[in-house]
């Protein structure tokens, strides 16, 4: 067990150095992917399967799709890239190099969290979230699906108001569509 945590760290901290490091925003979001998937490996071993698959659905399935189109949309080309000037590049490196004091820091310090007493099996599966979400918070889970169907609706609804071809009319000046007979005009 203890193999596959240092398997999926290594794993973590590779993909994300290439994720900085790439020269190409297609190649740091397919290290991201292999970030994210090593990620769900450690919610995995921490026996956590629900948070393992929704951060995999939201994350790298979501979240990164999104990234990509951002990518495909800007459409970047190296050869119109601007160069940065040189104090842009050491101001970079200060402030990273403060960050990382900061994590030592954070660190040297280190984390005090108490063991539990008991250790409950049954902690973080689907089984126990579905219960706990339906048994206790069945109100509030209810009331957050309507807000977020409302949002949605109100998200459309602001697309569409903008649109000119929407068909945002009276319905006294749509077009009379019914064919003129031979003794009619068309309206």
């Amino acid at each position: 067990m203890l193999y596959l945590f240092y398997f999926f760290a290594a794993i973590s901290v590779i993909a994300a150095l290439v994720v900085v490091s790439a020269r190409s925003p297609i190649n740091s979001a397919i290290a991201l992917v292999v970030c994210f998937l090593s990620i769900a490996g450690h919610y995995i071993l921490l026996n956590a399967q629900f948070l393992a698959m929704v951060h995999v659905i939201v994350y790298t399935g979501a979240i990164l799709i999104l990234m990509l189109f951002v990518i495909m949309l800007l459409n970047m080309n190296t050869m119109i890239e601007v160069q940065k000037p040189a104090i842009t590049k050491i101001l970079a490196v200060i402030t990273g190099g403060l960050f990382f004091l900061v994590l030592l820091a954070a660190t040297k310090q280190g984390l005090s969290t108490a063991v539990p007493a008991t250790f409950d099996p049954g902690v973080g599966l689907v089984k126990s979230i579905g219960i706990a979400l339906f048994r206790d918070y069945l109100l509030p889970f209810e009331l957050s699906s309507v807000l977020f169907l409302s949002a949605t609706a109100g998200a459309m609804m602001l697309a569409n108001k903008d649109d000119p071809s929407n068909g945002n009319r009276p319905p006294s000046s749509e077009p009379d569509l019914r064919q003129a007979g031979p003794n009619e005009k068309a309206a």
